[in-house]
């Protein structure tokens, strides 16, 4: 499985410095990718909506972030903005903003 995960917007956004990061499973030791694949599933991500929601009135400085996630032949991007409702959605941008914050690059299998 394959995440690209991008923020964007937020008090202190630089779009030039905000790029998209990926995650792969292939590329964590097995008990993080299982992580991620459960995450995945529990947000539902491919039975999601495609489009995102419009950004309430005076919103300008919500995060937004976008999300693609590859899993064989399925492949789905969806768009969401603060505040998350759905808490499963939640967890799993929190957990892809830790494992993608800039340095920290995600560990590899042979650790």
């Amino acid at each position: 499985m394959r995440v690209e995960f991008k923020i964007e917007g937020g008090l202190a956004y630089f779009p030039g410095l905000s790029k998209p990061r990926v995650i792969d499973s292939a590329d964590l030791p097995a008990a993080e990718a299982d992580r991620l694949h459960r995450l995945v599933d529990a947000a539902g991500i491919f039975e999601q909506p495609a489009g995102g929601r419009a950004l309430p009135k005076g919103a300008a400085d919500y995060r937004q972030y976008t999300i693609t996630v590859e899993d064989g032949r399925r492949r789905r991007t969806i768009r969401l903005a603060d505040p998350i409702a759905n808490p499963d959605l939640e967890a799993l941008v929190e957990y892809l903003r830790t494992r993608t914050a800039p340095g920290d690059e995600p560990a590899s299998k042979d650790e």
